[in-house]
């Protein structure tokens, strides 16, 4: 590359460098004494063309209408939502699917943390955040490697419990939602059998569904 050549994209570089400037919104509530109201008017304010809402748990994999909302959007558009932990179910989660929309070309704006992914500093913040979940992701296999070398110096044969204890479990379901990691890998990480993840985590496979969240059709308006 010459001095005169333009440079790729840089951190600071918003995205999408296209946009249609049509922002769709997106509300959640997981308990039944939640109200919708406030954060659709929010999302209205905002300039929302269309909001979609779902009324369930963020622990269930099956949020309609996202999947319905994450199929409207167009490249180009902003996906805006009222707080983050409207949008994700964990950090990995939300990193995971901003980076599937910016992918996409599409934007993401969380109006309570005043983050726009359209501008410099929101996706600065959003290289904050990926480092920070990988940093974590390391803390969480230290720890556990730590914790079966310490049961193996106790006498416990192979690092395979018995019985999976509450810190292995705890372990496990830090681990699945992520994409990197296999669930064969995280038994064997964590020196328990398939079998043993299965019956002692019954919402695995919801986890597991947090580690790929491309959940997506090809888009249509």
């Amino acid at each position: 590359m010459t001095a005169l050549e333009p440079a790729e994209p840089g951190l600071l570089v918003a995205e999408p460098l296209v946009r249609t400037e049509i922002k769709i919104g997106y509300a959640r509530v997981s308990t039944s004494g939640q109200k919708l109201e406030r954060q659709l008017d929010a999302l209205a304010a905002a300039g929302c063309r269309k909001i979609f809402a779902d009324k369930k748990s963020g622990k269930n994999a099956l949020r309609p209408e996202l999947k319905a909302c994450h199929a409207f959007l167009d490249p180009g558009d902003t996906l805006v939502v009222p707080s983050l932990d409207r949008y994700g179910r964990s950090l990995q989660d939300l990193i995971n699917m901003v980076a599937e929309l910016r992918e996409r070309g599409i934007g993401f704006t969380s109006l309570h943390e005043n983050l726009d992914t359209t501008t410099p500093g929101g996706r600065l913040v959003f290289h904050v955040f990926a480092a920070l979940a990988e940093f974590i992701r390391e803390l969480i296999v230290i720890g556990t490697n730590e914790g079966l070398a310490a049961a193996r110096e106790r006498g416990r044969v192979g690092g395979r419990p018995s019985v999976a204890t509450e810190e292995v479990i705890r372990a496990a379901r830090d681990l699945l939602p992520d994409p990197g990691r296999s669930i064969t890998s995280i038994a064997k990480l964590l020196g328990v059998s398939l079998g043993t993840l299965y019956n002692h985590i019954p919402d695995l496979r919801e986890l597991r569904a947090g580690a790929v969240p491309r959940q997506l059709e090809a888009p249509t308006r």
